[in-house]
């Protein structure tokens, strides 16, 4: 009987043990899985540290790779279509994640400079699974949101989207959530920062190439604008620390990494390999140990509904935790996101009471 050789990266999550049964399974870090790993594989389940190019694939025979994320620029995909070599991704399986990440970002950058989101401008660049999360978020929590997306406006139509020289201008808050591509990439530059409020701040949780770090830089250092979140950076693992010194939060490529997220990031891998390779026992399969939420402790009524609100999500997540870990050790980047901790996501009812 056939049994598929899969290769997988070792970190991701409740992966090991279920499709053993099936298939010869193997177990590398994502950033070692190369052309001698893969050689023999028919399968490839992989995160974003494992560039599926033609320098890990010419000799080998793999015929299928599905990677635990949302993002796919670290596969060729252009090559594996060539090869006939099936790829396959997890839509929107982290963007309740993400959402949850730039809450907290916002919450905290507001708690900090002392001013209500409520009435503010939020510019989100990118309104596909997880940018309209994001902008449906704020606008429930009364801000203002311009939704920048051309190929949906292209597609639907204009109305509800805003250009992107209108959403930079009127924006407080700048959030890119945009695949990397060629029109993507750099798009954050010193031209576009130069166009944002003197008050703005920037957040990027979408791919570190979108932001050009330089620009930033420059313009935290000569104060043209009020600050900035990133979770992704150029140069991963070896992130700019002069940079993460300017910032208000920066965190270690964590904004997708709720334990919900991996759990939907790793059902979709199990589920591709296991439609490709007929497994039926696994089609419908989902993790059944994912650890339970917090226990959720009562918020004094007196605060105003901002206040309630973080200390709320800080019983899920506080972006502090991530990015205090990340300034005591910034070698650690690998590290601080290959031993991540439990992290659940609060409903979209506790994320905008009261």
């Amino acid at each position: 009987m056939f049994r598929p050789v899969i290769v997988a990266d070792d970190r991701i999550p409740f992966l090991k043990g279920v499709l053993e049964p099936f298939c010869d399974i193997r177990y590398y870090p994502g950033g070692e899985i190369g052309p001698a790993e893969v050689a023999d594989a028919d399968a490839l389940i992989v995160r974003t540290r494992t560039q599926c190019r033609a320098e890990l694939l010419d000799r080998s025979h793999v015929r299928l790779i599905t990677t635990a994320t949302i993002g796919f620029d670290h596969l060729d995909t252009a090559y594996l279509e060539r090869r006939g070599i099936a790829w396959f991704n997890a839509p929107g399986c982290n963007a309740a994640s993400v959402r949850q990440y730039i809450a907290s970002a916002l919450l905290g950058i507001a708690a900090r400079h002392g001013f209500v989101l409520k009435g503010m401008t939020l510019g989100v660049v990118g309104v596909g699974h997880v940018g309209h999360l994001v902008a449906d978020l704020a606008e429930a929590w009364g801000m203002r949101v311009f939704r920048n997306d051309p190929p949906r406006a292209e597609k639907e139509g204009p109305e509800g989207f805003s250009s992107l020289g209108e959403t930079v201008r009127e924006a407080d808050f700048l959030t890119f959530h945009v695949p990397l591509d060629e029109t993507t990439r750099g798009m954050g530059s010193a031209d576009l920062i130069g166009k944002m409020k003197s008050s703005a701040f920037l957040l990027n949780a979408s791919r570190g190439e979108v932001v050009s770090g330089n620009a930033l830089k420059t313009s935290l250092k000569n104060r043209k604008i009020a600050g900035a979140v990133l979770d992704v950076w150029e140069n991963e693992p070896e992130i700019d620390r002069e940079l993460l010194g300017l910032l208000e939060y920066g965190t270690p490529h964590i904004a997708g990494y709720s334990t919900d997220g991996k759990a939907n990031g790793t059902s979709a891998c199990v589920r591709h390999a296991a439609e490709y390779f007929g497994i039926r026992s696994l089609l419908n399969w989902r993790p059944p140990d994912v650890p339970a939420g917090p226990q959720i402790k009562p918020v004094p009524a007196d605060l105003s509904p901002e206040a309630v609100r973080k200390r709320l999500l800080e019983q899920y997540y506080d972006i502090a935790e991530d990015d205090r870990n990340l300034r005591e050790s910034p070698e650690k980047f690998e590290a601080l996101r290959g031993g991540y901790r439990i992290r659940r996501e609060p409903e979209f009812s506790e994320m905008i009471r009261p």
